[in-house]
């Protein structure tokens, strides 16, 4: 016979094991949406986007080379998937956890929601209003949580009455969770610069890029060539900002600071009334892209020269980097000579005659040709350390990057990509090298000899050049191999290295097969 329960062992009616996992599940989807409304009603960083943000930085960097390998741009989406998926399982433990012991699942609520504070708190550009949000979805998880376990476990007791007040509970709970996470999403939307953005008018560039030469662009000559000038919403996006940074243009800086004889800050609208507003045409490359990859695009950006404005600040002669910072806490290291000696590096905030986009870099970024964006394209900038490479290292060169980052000559096949028909077919592309130009391309089919392409007329040094050349095809399987040489003789290194830690090299080769 089992002895009576006393008052210090309260009798538990525990339900069954799916139902308390589910129970745990749903008081996770409560805490969820209570964080978001708080980080939106405060004007906070959302918990999962913090627990995001802290993945991210303790990711190693081969799985990180993996993921923009794998994902490309949607990388992120990836990442905040796998967030919520972690959260889901640690909710579901939590709920049998606590299906005997209330306080074990008590605890295992509070002990995410610390880990979550502990993330906003750590976060380089984080602010104590960012602490909040997770804790009090903790609160609402261990409120919740027990609350649930209590009613599913009635629900197995009484089946008729049990059973509706399982389904209320869930729907109370998934309500809650909807209402609360959807209210902190209009919330934060009120952040939103979008608006801001629309109504920016941008200043006249008094040094315009030159007019495009008849025929600059072969795209409508070669079906499934990639465009001269990418449009903004196909440019590629690589950083690690799982909350694109939205920054109010008329409340932004830049902060000059460090080995400056004269540091201080300059507006948005000091920016735009410069004398010196100019306009280029550059290609942006990624160190990550690999070789025949998509992670580069070209720009007319519209923006202020960034030496003579380093000069007007008196930047010092020992200053061999520009540290420069983002809103969100990322460190770029740009080599200072290159923004002194590289005449189109500027301080972009037009890009293909709008605004920046708010998700490249709105209101201002960094474009520095001739540099990897990882060493030059700071985006959503808002300062910038004069120091040097030995006394501080930038976000990617502590993850094992080089210091200095010079773009590769590189060159790539966009046609064909697929099965052709056998004969004639035209093979196209681009090739870029950054500060010279392309003077060459060559395309070699199987073992067959390299054999000239035709280029598309030049623009300027920075800009990536279109080529194309009809080659005849066999039925059967072949190779089809580009490189390049740029103006100074230079030719494209056949040897494969990967992007890490300085860039990829080697020839792009695609299999066709005719038929």
């Amino acid at each position: 016979m089992n002895p009576p329960a006393t008052q210090h062992e309260p009798r538990v009616v525990a339900p069954t094991r799916a139902a308390a996992a589910l129970a745990g599940v749903l008081s996770a989807a409560v805490a969820l949406g209570v964080g978001e409304f708080a980080a939106g009603l405060l004007g906070a960083e959302s918990p999962v986007v913090a627990v995001a943000d802290a993945a991210v930085a303790a990711t190693p960097e081969g799985l990180k080379q993996f993921a923009i390998a794998s994902f490309g741009t949607a990388d992120k989406a990836v990442l905040v998937a796998g967030v919520l998926v972690v959260v889901g399982l640690w909710a579901a433990a939590t709920g049998l956890a606590g299906r005997l012991r209330r306080w074990a699942g008590i605890a295992g609520v509070v002990v995410f929601g610390l880990l979550g504070a502990l993330a906003a708190a750590t976060a380089p550009a984080g602010s104590p209003l960012d602490v909040a949000p997770p804790l009090l979805a903790a609160a609402a998880g261990a409120v919740v949580l027990p609350a649930l376990l209590t009613r599913f476990g009635a629900a197995g007791r009484a089946p008729a009455a049990g059973r509706r007040g399982f389904v209320l509970a869930t729907g109370a709970a998934l309500g809650t969770a909807v209402v609360a996470g959807g209210g902190g999403l209009v919330l934060q939307r009120r952040l939103a610069v979008a608006d801001a953005r629309a109504d920016l008018v941008l200043p006249r560039a008094t040094d315009p890029a030159p007019r495009l030469p008849d025929g600059a662009d072969l795209v409508g000559a070669v079906d499934g060539l990639t465009p001269l000038i990418t449009d903004a919403a196909d440019f590629y996006r690589v950083d690690t900002a799982i909350q694109v940074p939205q920054l109010d243009p008329s409340r932004w800086s830049l902060t000059l600071s460090g080995m400056f004889d004269r540091p201080g800050s300059i507006t948005l609208a000091e920016l735009f009334d410069r004398p010196d507003v100019v306009e280029r045409d550059i290609t942006l490359t990624c160190v990550s892209n690999e070789v025949g990859g998509t992670l580069a695009g070209t720009a007319r950006w519209l923006g202020v020269p960034l030496g003579p404005l380093l000069q007007e600040f008196g930047i010092r002669s020992g200053a061999d980097q520009l540290l420069c910072r983002s809103s969100d806490g990322m460190t770029i290291g740009t080599p200072t000579r290159a923004a002194l000696d590289i005449a189109d590096a500027m301080l972009a905030f037009g890009m293909n005659g709008e605004p920046l986009p708010v998700e490249h870099g709105f209101p201002v970024r960094m474009v520095v040709p001739g540099l990897y964006g990882y060493v030059s394209a700071c985006k959503w900038l808002t300062g910038i350390e004069a120091t040097t490479f030995d006394a501080q290292d930038a976000y990617w060169v502590q993850r094992g990057w080089a210091a200095e980052g010079p773009i590769k000559i590189a060159s790539r096949i966009d046609t064909p990509v697929r099965d052709v028909d056998a004969g004639q077919v035209v093979v196209a592309g681009v090739a870029w090298a950054q500060g010279t130009g392309i003077e060459l391309v060559e395309v070699r089919v199987d073992d067959g000899r390299w054999r000239e392409a035709e280029l598309s007329p030049e623009v300027g040094p920075d800009l990536w050049r279109q080529w194309y050349l009809p080659v005849d095809l066999d039925r059967g399987t072949h190779q089809v191999s580009v490189r390049a040489t740029d103006a100074d003789g230079r030719r494209q290194p056949e040897e494969q290295a990967p992007p890490f830690p300085d860039g990829a090299t080697g020839w792009h080769t695609v299999e066709v097969q005719a038929g």
